[in-house]
């Protein structure tokens, strides 16, 4: 839930001086009404911790907050406005009265602490969403005859709710030690908003085709695997997972190795799943642009262009992406550098051989993890012309 009216200062009553404080009309032109349902109204009382007592104004008054910036706040928490419903709790009080602390204190800019409401009100919500629709319901379903939904539901959430919570902060510690510990390794204060990454994008093949001739709960249960397949292989391998669009993840990586072999064991993983779509990778390197968890920029539309252009069950990389392998010695620079390697090696072989001595002194055989094969040059739509090149994994001993 958040405020309606937008227009009132702290101190202010509302409609006090409508003429001078008129709010504009598509600000409040369309109200939520609290819900009046018993038991909705219990369920709220026991996760909120509190019962309803202000009116958004009545809040951003107690909070020492102005209606404006109060409103802004819990639109970008992405609650409906409410108009003067007396709905806020003393959570709700708090948490205006803490984002504004922040501001006064100079710890965030005033647009900066919009950006921290927005942020975890869109992660917050999915959740949410997402604990009800695939967690609580089947939990909720009732174990008796004659017992209703409601009956079960109270007392389940009674003893969930400080577990997840309890949960919910460990999890958002962990990745936040995360997350700091890669900003204060950036090589420099530029390089913490715009890095350089490789970004990849995996998309299943044909999935428009499957929508048509899949059931809705069979399609969401394919969604359901490939997701969570994708998940755990970026998270097991050190990337991360950006965001998933249902037939389709995004992911990043610290560096091309990295992101090369989340690609590859991607395919890998796919095409051993016999229920499974064709997929395609593209990957990209470059300058990144981080907001709000998600990533933005040239580097991000490159590899999207590429995964559309990318062959089945196969990983399509942009030049960056390639030099960098080479660069760090995960691939050649050719086939013909990765033969000319081996056939040097097996000549030093043959002469230490020769000169009756052991080749231990000689320089180790190149061992390559991946290779690059170059594709046709093509014109990609708002980027010009690329050379894609295809990705394979190559074996232990640069052959």
């Amino acid at each position: 839930m958040t405020v309606g009216d937008t227009s009132s200062g702290a101190g202010e009553e509302p409609g006090a001086d409508s003429s001078v404080h008129a709010t504009p009309h598509h600000e409040v032109d369309h109200t939520v009404e609290p819900t009046d349902d018993p038991l909705a109204i219990r369920l709220e009382a026991l996760i909120l911790g509190a019962d309803r007592r202000y009116t958004p104004f009545q809040a951003a008054r107690t909070a020492g907050v102005s209606m404006d910036l109060a409103s802004r706040f819990w639109r970008a928490m992405g609650f409906a406005d409410i108009g003067q419903a007396k709905a806020l709790t003393e959570a709700d009080v708090l948490a205006l009265r803490r984002l504004a602390g922040l501001v006064e204190a100079g710890l965030l800019s005033e647009p900066m602490a919009i950006q921290v409401a927005r942020s975890t009100g869109q992660t917050t919500a999915r959740l949410a969403e997402w604990q009800i629709d695939s967690f609580l319901e089947g939990l909720t379903e009732p174990p008796e005859p004659g017992m209703t939904r409601t009956e079960v539901t109270y007392p389940l959430v009674e003893l969930l709710l400080p577990e997840l919570q309890e949960f919910l902060v460990y999890v958002w510690r962990r990745q936040l030690a995360a997350a700091t510990g890669r900003v204060v390794q950036a090589a420099d204060d530029e390089e913490m908003v715009d890095r350089r990454l490789a970004v990849g994008f995996a998309d299943l093949v044909g999935f428009t085709r499957l929508t048509r001739r899949l059931e809705e709960e069979e399609l969401g249960e394919l969604v359901e695997s490939f997701e969570t397949t994708a998940a755990d292989l970026v998270a097991a391998h050190g990337g991360r997972l950006i965001k998933t669009l249902g037939d389709e993840v995004l992911f990043a990586a610290d560096d091309a190795g990295t992101a090369a072999e989340i690609a590859l064991r991607l395919i890998e993983a796919m095409s051993q799943d016999e229920t499974m779509p064709a997929l395609r990778v593209g990957i990209a390197f470059g300058t990144v642009t981080t907001r709000m968890g998600d990533v933005f920029g040239t580097t991000v539309n490159l590899a999207s262009r590429l995964t559309s252009i990318a062959p089945k069950d196969a990983v399509l990389v942009d030049g960056a992406f390639a030099k960098e392998l080479v660069r760090h010695g995960e691939a050649p620079e050719s086939e013909a550098q990765a033969a000319e390697a081996v056939a040097a090696a097996a000549e030093r072989a043959r002469l230490a051989e020769k000169e009756g001595r052991e080749p231990d002194d000689e320089p180790p055989l190149p061992t390559y993890r991946f290779g690059l094969q170059p594709m046709w040059q093509r014109p990609v739509r708002g980027l010009g012309v690329v050379e894609p090149w295809l990705l394979a994994r190559r074996g232990k001993t640069g052959s």
